[in-house]
């Protein structure tokens, strides 16, 4: 069972899942995808509805491939507020980005942080 919080530490976990499930789907030469990550961690509850509600909030398509989160962690970052959004019943736009940036960060802290604040053009005088 899966415990799914809008916190930084509930975030690190579900980061660190995701490579775990990557890895296992891989071992099982299963494809690695929204449908199957779901039903890895949810099991039954993961039915054809929950599924479509996640992959409609995450703008991404159930069965597509999905590439490592190391190499490109946005449509993660996306799926996992997606789930967030649909297990815990709040808005889409209430999970927490900063902690959620901030645990991958925490999870991989040789890879690039998502946010990486640009440097400001200075006008020319």
């Amino acid at each position: 069972m899966i415990t799914i919080d809008n916190t930084q530490e509930c975030f690190v976990e579900l980061w660190l899942r995701l490579e775990r499930t990557r890895r296992l789907l891989q071992g099982q030469r299963k494809r690695y995808c929204i449908r199957n990550v779901l039903r890895s961690w949810f099991g039954l509850r993961a039915d054809d509805d929950f599924i479509w509600e996640v992959c409609h909030l995450c703008a991404q398509e159930g069965w597509n491939e999905l590439p490592s989160p190391l190499l490109s962690p946005r449509k993660h970052r996306e799926l996992l507020r997606a789930i967030m959004a649909v297990k815990s019943g709040i808005s889409y736009y209430k999970v927490n980005l900063k902690a959620l940036d901030t645990a991958y960060t925490i999870a991989f802290p040789r890879c690039t942080p998502l946010n990486v604040n640009k440097k400001k053009r200075q006008k020319p005088p």
